[in-house]
């Protein structure tokens, strides 16, 4: 028997998928923070020394933050100094707990380009008063990404590659993917210990340093080497 709402459920968000008429449907969004030693330090963070050693920090946005690419999205609320930060995502086909760093590439189904907007000043005070900032993260229209490419067509895990991301025309964040502390395997490893992981999943990777503000009427273009763009305008 089939469940009854009481009013209907919302649309599932999705992604693009390369040269695929199909969807991605978006299930949960995992962040990892301070994954690129020189963002950690402009963050004010000493980086982690032992990548096997010590646990990354996650964070989560909502599925309906997602964003397609060449959209123009509204400034958000709340805030004076919404950043930006360009990201791999990887996109899960496969799922479970207690993954191995072994097994773990097993599970993605492909890669993107995304940008993690944050609001910096609400998370900054946040962390000053010892208090979450999930709110400086997971709002709307936080998650602009591109199209998924399919680990199919690409081949897997670009373990190097120029991570960059322009503000109407003028670089601002230059990085490569050789430089992420935690690989996507260690990552997908330490999320799996936390949450059981599915299809659907979407895990933003990191950023490199050279973060930075947006103002309304910047476009806003990513770009991360061998799997795809992403690019936004902010409303006037």
């Amino acid at each position: 028997m089939s469940a009854e709402f009481i009013f209907p459920p919302p649309p599932c968000p999705s992604v693009a998928i390369a040269q695929d008429a199909r969807r991605f449907p978006v299930r949960r969004i995992f962040c990892i923070a301070l994954n690129y030693a020189a963002h950690a330090r402009e963050m004010g963070k000493e980086p982690a020394k032992d990548a096997s050693a010590e646990p990354p920090f996650f964070f989560t946005k909502p599925a309906d933050a997602i964003v397609e690419s060449g959209a123009t999205i509204p400034y958000p609320t709340l805030t004076h100094d919404l950043h930006h930060e360009i990201e791999l995502v990887a996109a899960l086909g496969r799922g479970g707990a207690d993954i191995s760093a072994a097994r773990a590439l097993d599970c993605i189904f492909g890669y993107a380009a995304g940008i993690d907007l944050t609001r910096r000043d609400l998370q900054t005070a946040a962390r000053s008063s010892g208090r979450p900032w999930d709110m400086s993260k997971g709002f709307d229209h936080s998650a602009p990404i591109g199209a998924i490419r399919p680990v199919a067509a690409m081949g897997h895990h670009p373990t190097r590659g120029r991570i960059s991301l322009s503000v109407n025309g003028v670089l601002r964040q230059a990085g490569d993917l050789s430089d992420l502390i935690w690989s996507v395997p260690q990552i997908i490893a330490a999320l799996s210990r936390n949450v059981a992981l599915a299809p659907g999943d979407l895990i933003f990777t990191g950023t490199p340093s050279g973060v930075g503000p947006l103002l309304p009427g910047d476009l806003v273009e990513g770009e991360v080497e061998h799997v795809g763009s992403v690019a936004v305008s902010i409303e006037k």
